[in-house]
């Protein structure tokens, strides 16, 4: 059966400094031991959640996506975040899904955290990505996105297949509001029958606002597999084909979900 080694990478963020940020985090990836497919950063991993895309805002050819490029050449992995993109006169909260050999898709965030002013800054996405990689389909989503269950929701599978396997949220979730970031989590877990992957920043930014990570793994089940509260960190974990077949041969709930459709 098919593994995935998934690699967590929970860390602070200096405000709006892309170069400290950037170097912090390739520090961070170099200093993984053992085997590694897949690296998940943060939301907005080279500014924190800032509100001024005109001054941070990049294409697609800037530094980021090159750095982005660059490492996951020389580390032969891939390597997965957002970061603020200029577009067509509009900035987007893109999230990158970059390939060893450089080629790379990108998901816009869907739900703008209109608490937080982010509509009046960005513009919404309205399309879903969901990656391959060794047989492993990955429903890629950002932060607030996780408060939508219809949009994170597995399409009713044909046969015996579902939508995608494993579902990732990369995210700027404020500790104030931890409980409800852990308990979504599990949750997108078990209604979708799926691994979860949420990787959340520590710190605190340039608006006072505190996060305490709480990076979570969990099973198709919802058994937490790992969590890391209040520190950086940075984690590995085998996610196995096996134990997602077995979860869903023995609990066949998929089967007997609503058909739905989504409109832009």
């Amino acid at each position: 059966m098919s593994t995935l080694n998934v690699t967590v990478i929970q860390t602070d963020l200096t405000w709006e400094d892309k170069k400290r940020n950037l170097a912090h985090i390739s520090d961070k990836i170099n200093s993984i031991k053992g085997k590694t497919e897949l690296v998940i950063l943060p939301e907005m991993f080279t500014t924190g959640f800032s509100m001024r895309p005109e001054v941070l805002a990049e294409d697609m050819n800037g530094e980021t996506l090159q750095w982005m490029k660059q490492v996951c050449s020389d580390k032969k992995i891939i390597l997965t975040g957002s970061v603020i993109i200029k577009e067509e006169g509009k900035y987007y909260n893109r999230l990158i899904w970059m390939l060893p050999n450089g080629e790379y898709g990108y998901y816009d965030k869907r739900h703008l955290f209109a608490y937080g002013e982010e509509h009046t800054h960005f513009a919404s996405g309205s399309k879903r990505l969901i990656a391959c990689v060794k047989g492993w389909k990955i429903n890629l989503l950002v932060c607030y996105d996780l408060r939508f269950p219809v949009w994170a929701r597995q399409a009713k599978p044909e046969g015996s297949e579902a939508e995608y396997d494993l579902l990732i949220f990369v995210a700027n979730w404020p500790e104030k509001r931890s409980n409800a970031w852990k308990t979504l989590l599990q949750a997108r877990a078990i209604e979708n029958q799926c691994y979860v992957v949420g990787v959340n920043r520590v710190g605190e930014d340039g608006n006072n606002i505190a996060y305490s990570g709480d990076s979570m793994i969990i099973d198709p089940l919802g058994e937490i597999l790992y969590q890391k509260p209040n520190e950086e960190d940075v984690f590995t974990c085998i996610l196995k084909k096996e134990t997602l077949q077995e979860a869903r041969e023995r609990f066949p709930f998929l089967k007997d979900s609503d058909s739905f459709i989504i409109n832009s």
